[in-house]
């Protein structure tokens, strides 16, 4: 068997998540401490009582669904500590990328979290800026989706910020051009799905958030990661750690590859998959990049 780790993005936070986990493992209850010391503030309180309005800010959910990942783990090394052990290759959605490379010792917890904090304050600032957001598009090839977003620029900037499975792309851009998508969406058979975040992810419109980015980036102690972790930027594992850096920047104004990263890990031989963190998004796309690969759920969802 041949294992990959998945680790979920911004959007699967919900309140309560991981309070199971600190009450049953106390590595899970270190960590929360260990955020909070690191942060300034009481991580495990936005996550157990919210409220929810105050867990989806981009600053916070970002540490808290890094945290809340990690909190997962521990279920796995409790349970089966040879999957931890011999889990060959890793990949994480967006924020997830920074969980994955953690957990592949490329870098520290604590950097880690330092890093996702800031890169949450500079999205949300970003997204503060202008009036921008997201929209999902169901049921369209990638043909129909960007014949879709080539007619809605004429309503404002707008680009495919996720491909992350067949038949599911989320576009990203000007408030008033992810509404001209949502028509146009439908008018091509369609189903639209407005996204409840913060602003346009994933596009030019996040462009003043790479300088703070990269500055704090070049702070970090980063190594080789001991297992690969595919980018989302190029679906390509990275080693060295001025690539990693770079890409990590590239990756606040580039597109989502979530199937590409997927089907590159297949290809390397990945034939059991783990999402490890709140939610069950991963697994649902994994159901439609490859049915028949099994993918395990580990977080404290029912």
């Amino acid at each position: 068997m041949t294992t990959a780790f998945m680790f979920p993005g911004q959007g699967a936070q919900h309140v309560g998540m991981a309070k199971t986990i600190v009450e049953n493992h106390s590595a899970a209850k270190e960590l929360f401490e260990r955020a909070n010391e690191v942060l300034g503030l009481d991580l495990a309180k936005q996550c157990f009582e919210g409220p929810q309005d105050e867990l989806d800010k981009t600053d916070i959910s970002q540490p808290a669904l890094f945290v809340c990942s990690f909190a997962a783990l521990e279920i796995l090394k409790a349970e089966q500590p040879d999957v931890v052990e011999q889990c060959s290759m890793a990949a994480g959605l967006s924020l997830g990328e920074y969980t994955a490379l953690t957990f592949a010792g490329a870098i520290s917890f604590e950097d880690g979290l330092k890093l996702v904090r800031k890169r949450g304050q500079a999205m949300q600032a970003a997204a503060d800026a202008a009036p921008s957001g997201m929209v999902s598009a169901l049921l369209l090839s990638d043909e129909q989706v960007d014949d879709v977003v080539a007619k809605a620029t004429e309503a404002g900037g707008i680009w495919v910020a996720n491909r992350l499975c067949p038949g599911n792309t989320v576009l990203s851009g000007d408030t008033a051009a992810c509404g001209r998508a949502a028509i146009l969406i439908e008018e091509a058979g369609g189903r639209p799905i407005p996204l409840s975040v913060a602003g346009a992810f994933h596009t030019p419109f996040m462009q003043q958030a790479v300088e703070q980015l990269a500055e704090v980036l070049e702070t970090v102690e980063i190594t080789a990661p001991r297992i690969p972790v595919i980018s989302n930027v190029d679906a390509q594992p990275h080693t060295d750690p001025a690539d990693i850096r770079s890409i990590l920047v590239q990756q606040v104004v580039n597109p989502v590859l979530w199937e590409k990263c997927v089907r590159r890990m297949l290809d390397d031989g990945a034939d059991h998959f783990y999402e490890i963190g709140p939610g069950k998004v991963l697994k649902g796309l994994m159901k439609r990049i490859a049915r028949k690969v099994p993918c395990d759920v580990i977080n404290d969802s029912p």
